[in-house]
Order: C-alpha cells, then sequence, then structure tokens
C-alpha cells in the first residue's frame, strides 16, 4: 500500500471558489489557484513574480474531458497571465476561466527547470488524453544535470497529486491497468490503485467491454466493444455517447458489426460506461461483472464494507 500524503489547502478569502493555495508536506513546490475573476489578486501575490509554470483552464463540452488548457512558464509567471489577460485582438486568449501557478517556496527554480517542466506537463497532457491542449508542440527542454532531472521529476509527480486534489485531472493517466490475461485481484501498480478486470457482455451480440476502477476512477480499455448503434431513450447517456463519436473515443470497427474503445476513457460512474456499451441505459453495478467469478461490479465495492462491520460486532 502506498504511503499517505498530507496535501495542506488554503482558501486565502475564505471562499471555496476563490484563490486557494495548495503545498504538500516535505515538498518544496507550492500551487495557486485563482479564477480569472480574482486574476488581480493572483498576479500580486510574492509567488506568481517567480520563475515558474502556470496552466490556463477553460471548459469546452466538445473537446476531450471537456477542458481546454494552455500550459507555459516564465520568469516571472505574472507578467505572463497579465499577457494572457489581454483581449483576443491584443494577443491574449480568451477561452480560460481559471489559472494555476506552480512554483517552488525556496525560489529555486531556473529557467531551464521551467523549460524542463513545461516540455514534460505538456507532454503527459497529450499522453493522459483528458484536455484539449492549445499549446502548438512541446517546447525542447534546455539541457539539465542528471540530478536537476531527478528534482523536477520528483517535482512533477507531487504536482501530479496536487492537481487532481483542486480537480485538475489533465495529468491523470488511465493507463496504469493489469494487462489482459493477468490473475484478477486487487493491485497496485506504481503507487495507484487498480480493481480487478470487469468484464461486461452483450451474449446476443457478441460484445465485451473490459474495466477497471484505476485510482477512484472507472476507466473501460481500449479494444473494448460496444454496440455498432445507440438503442435507447434520447437521454444524457445518449449524448455522452454521441461525444465518444465524434472526439473519436468510439469507431465501428472493421465489419461494422459493433463500436470499439479507441483509447482507454474515464467515466464518470459504471453505469455511464455500461450504458455507452450497451446502447442503452443500464445498472453498470448490476452490468459488469468481476472477470471469471461473476460477481458484480456491486458487490465487489460492497466487500470492504461487509468486512469492515464484521470486525467492528466482532
Amino acid at each position: 500500500m502506498s504511503a499517505g500524503k498530507s496535501v495542506r489547502l488554503f482558501l486565502a478569502d475564505g471562499t471555496p471558489g476563490g484563490l486557494l493555495t495548495a503545498e504538500i508536506m516535505n515538498w518544496t513546490g507550492h500551487v495557486v489557484a485563482a479564477p480569472r475573476s480574482d486574476l488581480g489578486a493572483l498576479v500580486k501575490r510574492p509567488e506568481a513574480r517567480r520563475t515558474g509554470i502556470y496552466i490556463l483552464l477553460g471548459d469546452d463540452p466538445n473537446s476531450l474531458g471537456g477542458t481546454i488548457a494552455y500550459i507555459g512558464e516564465g520568469d516571472d509567471v505574472s507578467k505572463r497571465l497579465y499577457e494572457h489577460a489581454r483581449p483576443a485582438d491584443q494577443g491574449g486568449k480568451d477561452f480560460w476561466e481559471r489559472a494555476i501557478v506552480l512554483t517552488s517556496k525556496d525560489s529555486n527554480l531556473t529557467k531551464a527547470h521551467a523549460r524542463y517542466l513545461e516540455s514534460r506537463l505538456i507532454a503527459l497532457t497529450q499522453q493522459a488524453k483528458r484536455a484539449l491542449l492549445v499549446n502548438g508542440t512541446a517546447p525542447t527542454p534546455l539541457p539539465l544535470p542528471e540530478a536537476d532531472i531527478s528534482d523536477m521529476e520528483y517535482f512533477i509527480a507531487q504536482a501530479k497529486i496536487v492537481l487532481p486534489v483542486l480537480g485538475v485531472n489533465m495529468l491523470r493517466s488511465v493507463s496504469a491497468a493489469q494487462p489482459a490475461g493477468q490473475t484478477v485481484g486487487s493491485a497496485e501498480v506504481s503507487g495507484t490503485q487498480v480493481s480487478p478486470l470487469f468484464e461486461m457482455t452483450l451474449k446476443k451480440s457478441g460484445i465485451t467491454a473490459i474495466a477497471q476502477e484505476i485510482d477512484g476512477e472507472f476507466t473501460v480499455h481500449e479494444g473494448s466493444q460496444a454496440r455498432a448503434e445507440w438503442t435507447g431513450v434520447d437521454d444524457g447517456y445518449k449524448r455522452l455517447r454521441e461525444k465518444l463519436e465524434k472526439d473519436g473515443t468510439l469507431g465501428l470497427s472493421g465489419d461494422g458489426a459493433s463500436a470499439l474503445f479507441t483509447r482507454d476513457h474515464v467515466f464518470a460512474s459504471p453505469s455511464a460506461g455500461a450504458a455507452v456499451v450497451a446502447g442503452r441505459s443500464a445498472n453498470g453495478r448490476n452490468e459488469w461483472k468481476v472477470q471469471g467469478t461473476g460477481v458484480s461490479f456491486g458487490s465487489w465495492q460492497s466487500q470492504g464494507v461487509d468486512q469492515a462491520l464484521t470486525e467492528a460486532s466482532s
């Protein structure tokens, strides 16, 4: 089991939607997040005037994960944020509504460090495929000594812990799963909690889909099959299915008899994943079964609760 982490959040103005800071015990990194309406307060903070990385975030219902993002770096991040806040006809960016600034509390980040972090975060976001990145390409990082590269990779590892706590999942990978055919059982891959493999079948259609709960998220795996067409009522799941077809997550198989997942995809719930696979509304807690056992997702999920209640009463 991976070691726990203590993430400290501070709501600067006392509201959850305003400016906040985040840090991890014994990590020199520091994160500040603010909505665009609080940009004036953000650029006045000493952290924003240091060398660091910034992420601009906006909503785009038609993009991957419904998020559009831009990643940049600067010797004085506040100046770059000010530039991006200008009207579009003056070189600014209109899409973003939230800014995240990552700097170091000990002010030891250099331009070379920032360039390295920018390049790596862009690459990780592209690999995760959870957001539409509007950066053209990842810039070539400046050469760093081996020790500095190790330090920057640790910085990134901690940022990947802090950002999801702030609701920013663009760096979270969905591919840390057990390979197909591996013995079923709970597992931990690179510190990520991974469930058994779950299988959903539509016997009459010859369709099989594979999924897992990875780090608390329900993920249907690349290569899984789904019904070729939506057959259910016009509801939110139908619109979700249409979105996945539009962004290329779902594509028809070679013979057109079924749809195929072209990449791993994270769903808000097992039922959302089951509905997309079945082409109609479905109860994912019942439809998904632990591969090779027939135990439903709901029953598997309740095992820990049942065990805790038994131990408490004994």
